[in-house]
């Protein structure tokens, strides 16, 4: 964990950011792989957001990491608490998004939750260059999704980072968020 966290404060460095690490592990350090649970992490999450009171709060999707995974689920829980406090967005997990079915699977997640996923263009200023050498300052995970998943050629794609906007349904249009 000391590793994966010196990465980390690297690779925010590259993008003039500084981390705010919560008191959790990956679940790959935990007996049986078992992740934290969301509810264990939403009020430290909650508490560490109230301090910090952000205009906006940018959580990943929680495509098949199960750490994503758990830090989406937590951060749906505060969300639901502080909904009004500040704008909510969930960004395309790197190469996990290429995966098939995942982005649509936790799209149709979010929309029986009565939340509704948009794309949308907030403003950010790192280029694609920054983010790559960012990246790069994660050779403890990189290796593993190159063998898994053929990371670099994905992450290479002339696809955008695409972030969504979490906001409820537009008025009139609610009854969609439980069609089957």
């Amino acid at each position: 964990m000391a590793a994966r966290r010196a990465e980390d404060v690297r690779a925010l460095a590259v993008l003039g950011a500084s981390p705010q690490h919560l008191d959790f592990i990956e679940h790959s350090y935990n007996p049986r792989d078992t992740p934290v649970a969301p509810e264990a992490i939403a009020p430290v999450l909650a508490a560490t957001l109230d301090t910090l009171a952000p205009s906006a709060v940018f959580l990943p999707f929680g495509l098949a990491n199960p750490d994503h995974d758990v830090t989406h689920r937590a951060a749906m829980l505060v969300r639901k608490e502080r909904v009004e406090r500040c704008a909510w967005f969930c960004y395309e997990d790197g190469g996990y998004k290429h995966i098939p079915g995942l982005l649509a699977w936790r799209v149709a997640q979010l929309f029986r939750a009565g939340v509704w996923p948009t794309p949308a263009c907030p403003r950010v200023a790192e280029t694609t260059a920054r983010k790559m050498e960012a990246l790069g300052c994660y050779p403890s995970q990189l290796l593993a999704l190159e063998d898994d998943w053929a990371i670099s050629a994905k992450l290479a794609a002339p696809a955008p980072e695409q972030y969504w906007s979490l906001a409820p349904p537009p008025k009139g249009w609610e009854g969609l968020s439980e069609s089957p």
